[in-house]
């Protein structure tokens, strides 16, 4: 088996598991206030925690997941097509970029800078999705 080339897309989509992993560790880690034993609990009773910026992270990660499946899809396609360079590298960097800005914005709890972001984001993925099909 011939091993795919190394795009840009796939750095990116290498970075951006580090962008998720983050995600996890801060709202995770943020998350203390529930207590050890909700937290190492089957959680079947659901608790949100006290702390707004856990809260706000824990939707920043929602959030994320939400366009993360279509990214890495793109992603791995733009490669796998040969299509992947270009305005699909440039979109896969503008969301990259977007996503972390919008996690510290979300966090600080900034409303329409925020959403501006996510839009930026989601150009990205369009800019992705137009090289594919284009």
């Amino acid at each position: 088996m011939t091993a795919l080339p190394m795009t840009t897309e796939i750095t990116v989509l290498g970075w951006s598991v580090v962008l998720l992993l983050v995600q996890v560790v801060l709202q995770a880690g943020t998350s203390a206030d529930l207590g050890p034993g909700y937290l190492f609990s089957p959680r079947d009773e659901r608790r949100e925690p006290q702390n707004i910026v856990s809260r706000r992270l824990k939707r920043a990660l929602d959030n994320l997941l939400e366009t993360y499946p279509a990214f890495v899809a793109l992603a791995l396609a733009l490669t796998i097509t040969g299509k992947a360079g270009g305005s699909a590298a440039t979109g896969a960097w503008i969301y990259l970029a977007a996503r972390v800005v919008y996690v510290a914005l979300y966090a600080a709890g900034v409303p329409v800078l925020r959403t501006l972001v996510w839009v930026a984001s989601f150009v990205g993925l369009v800019m992705m999705l137009s090289r594919l099909l284009g």
